[in-house]
């Protein structure tokens, strides 16, 4: 793959056949991350509720992917086409600029379509230069893939969930009633700039406001508002929490969570360090198993609520959360990591058994894509 002058971390993505290959590799990678959520549920480490919501942020990228395998697919062959960005260091996914450009496709995504032949035309319009001028018909073959790009981003502005954009805003699940305060999921996430991964936020909130959060009006604005402008990896999930327990008198954050989907890890296309890039070296796997998937939970959970002077004649409820009694300074409760691989990367990573890799939760990948948990 040919150096580029973006960055030491950028890589362009300039024929056909490695674009294909790499948007191959994310259809079956992100297919299988919709399996291992449904295991985490079976397991118990993610309610029924919790695994829907999550399972649709992952269809969102799926659909992402989707679109953007459209955009690239006559990478390399026509004159002019776009070529995919995308992180090779500590991420593997493309860069937050794509998704942002994709953002804007889609905020005038019938402006461009207004302005392009259906997919019926330019298939006859292809067929009709391949038997009377026996060429192929690049230009129009480029145009389809616009064409079928654009359409793919029109069905999804037009439903909930249908692609992962660069900002996807906080909603509200309610839960049950806990006393005379009403428990929310609240959720939202991310495609984070900093290391170029979709990032997702679970927070569970108690609310003794008179009205129902979605529904007020002047509370639930201000504190979407303020989740977004919080949702950056730089910060502690201790900051993020004790900042909204502060600035929002009657909701009260019991547990948060962000759920980092990522790196992606592959010999053929992405620099790894330490011991992951030694397995995938030594598995020599073909193509479609030259992979492995990290996945990251961070989990900041309060221990118990206490009341704390708040002006000369008014008091608060606070939060008092439980650190991580190995590393206070964290800003969790505990941290998960899971790795999802193929059998072949598996296989080496158990015989390396190398201290790095040794206390992830394994999912493997197995015959016809079923998820095998492994220890």
């Amino acid at each position: 793959m040919p150096e580029t002058n973006l960055t030491d971390d950028h890589q362009e993505l300039y024929d056909t056949l490695t674009a294909r290959r790499y948007f191959a590799k994310f259809e079956r990678i992100t297919g299988h991350m919709l399996r291992v959520a449904g295991e985490v549920e079976a397991e118990g480490r993610l309610t029924r509720t919790e695994a829907r919501i999550l399972g649709r942020y992952l269809t969102a990228i799926t659909g992402a992917f989707k679109a953007l395998s459209y955009k690239y697919l006559m990478t390399g062959r026509s004159e002019g086409a776009p070529r995919l960005t995308f992180d090779r260091h500590e991420s593997g996914f493309p860069v937050a600029q794509e998704l942002m450009m994709m953002a804007l496709d889609a905020a005038q995504v019938q402006k461009h379509l207004g302005g392009m032949a259906s997919v019926a035309e330019l298939k006859d319009r292809m067929v009709r230069q391949i038997v009377r001028d026996l060429e192929v018909p690049t230009q129009l073959q480029f145009a389809l893939s616009q064409r079928l790009y654009y359409e793919a981003l029109a069905v999804a502005v037009g439903e909930a969930g249908g692609i992962f954009w660069p900002k996807n805003d906080p909603d509200a699940q309610f839960i049950r009633d806990v006393g005379a305060r009403r428990h929310f999921l609240v959720h939202w996430a991310v495609y984070d700039t900093q290391v170029n991964l979709p990032v997702v936020y679970l927070m569970d909130v108690e609310d003794s406001g008179k009205k129902a959060l979605p529904n007020d009006d002047r509370r639930w604005p201000l504190a979407q508002a303020h989740l977004m402008a919080q949702s950056v990896m730089g910060l502690k999930l201790l900051t993020i929490a004790q900042g909204f327990d502060k600035d929002f008198t009657g909701l009260h954050p019991k547990r948060l969570r962000r759920i980092t989907l990522g790196p992606m890890y592959s010999h053929d296309f992405t620099l790894q360090s330490g011991p992951i890039s030694v397995v995938l070296a030594d598995a020599k796997a073909p193509d479609g198993d030259d992979w492995a998937l990290v996945w990251t939970v961070e989990d900041l959970i309060s221990d118990h609520e206490e009341e704390v002077k708040d002006g000369w004649f008014s008091s608060a409820e606070r939060q008092v959360f439980k650190m991580d009694p190995f590393a206070p300074d964290s800003g969790i409760t505990r941290m998960d990591r899971m790795v999802i691989l193929p059998e072949r990367p598996y296989q080496v990573l158990s015989e390396l058994n190398q201290p790095g890799l040794r206390d992830l939760r394994k999912f493997v990948v197995g015959a016809g894509g079923q998820i095998l948990p492994a220890r």
